[in-house]
Parts: structure tokens; C-alpha cells; sequence
């Protein structure tokens, strides 16, 4: 048997979905989590597949980072997504724990030949990406994400 091609070792990011995302960052930074940044133009993503694409492009995301990841926050925006369906039926809390690849395309690829279905996924014009996998109900308790950042 082929061992799966290991797409949940770097880990880049946990994401929690909060309802005031103003209020958040307040209280972390009050804690000394910070400084806080907007995260890259959500319209970047030329190729998605995901509920809404209008609710996609209308949630807001900051992140910090914390030694060598991140924690984002991200504040679902209007209609039907998973960060707000999770938002109104578990409440605030983690919503997926991101992982570094060095491939999205083949990632995802990976993660489906380990019976992975995908979620919802982004990649911009040079291929950078996302790719959210179901796991929640899976056992993982939280959703998986793979990811690539763009260069520069």
C-alpha cells in the first residue's frame, strides 16, 4: 500500500470565526497577541469553488503572527457559508487548522487519494491557494485546509 503523501505536517495557521472581529483583535491585543494585518484581497481568487462565491468575497480576515504560525480571525460576511453556518450553530471557536504544501493542485490530489472529499477551495491565477477538506465529522473535529501563500 502507497503511504499518502504527507499534505498535515507544517503547520501554518489555526482560524477561529468570531462574530466582532474588531473585538477580537482588541482582546488579543490586550493579551499581546499581535500586531494584527489584513489578510490578502479575497478577489484574488480567480478559480473557486465554494457555497457563495458573494459570501466568500464579503468575509473579513486579520491575522498575527505567533513564532512560526499564525492564528486568524475571520468574521463571516452576508449569505450562506460554512465559517457562518459554523458561526451560528457551534458558535466562535476554531474552524479549520491550516497546513503548508508546497503544491496546492497536488495537495489536494493527495488528500483525495487518502478519501478526502474537498470542502470548498481558491487558487489565484499562479495556482496559490486553498483547499478545505471535510474532516469535521470525519474525526478530525475541526476542518483540514492545505494551502500555498504567493510568492513575494
Amino acid at each position: 500500500m502507497k503511504t499518502p503523501a504527507p499534505i498535515f505536517q507544517t503547520l501554518h495557521h489555526i482560524c477561529i470565526v468570531v462574530r466582532d472581529l474588531k473585538k477580537s483583535v482588541a482582546f488579543y491585543e490586550s493579551v499581546g497577541v499581535g500586531p494584527w494585518h489584513d489578510y490578502p484581497p479575497l478577489a484574488d481568487f480567480t478559480d473557486l469553488k465554494v457555497q457563495s462565491r458573494h459570501a466568500f468575497l464579503t468575509m473579513v480576515y486579520k491575522y498575527a503572527n505567533i513564532g512560526n504560525s499564525q492564528i486568524q480571525l475571520c468574521q463571516p460576511g452576508e449569505g450562506e457559508s460554512p465559517q457562518r453556518l459554523f458561526l451560528e450553530t457551534k458558535g466562535e471557536g476554531v474552524f479549520h487548522v491550516g497546513f503548508t504544501v508546497p503544491d496546492c493542485d497536488a495537495g489536494e490530489v493527495a488528500g483525495e487519494a487518502m478519501g478526502l472529499k474537498v470542502k470548498m477551495k481558491g487558487r489565484r491565477s499562479d495556482r496559490t491557494g486553498f483547499t478545505y477538506f471535510e474532516t469535521t465529522e470525519a474525526g478530525a473535529g475541526v476542518t483540514l485546509e492545505i494551502r500555498v501563500a504567493p510568492k513575494g
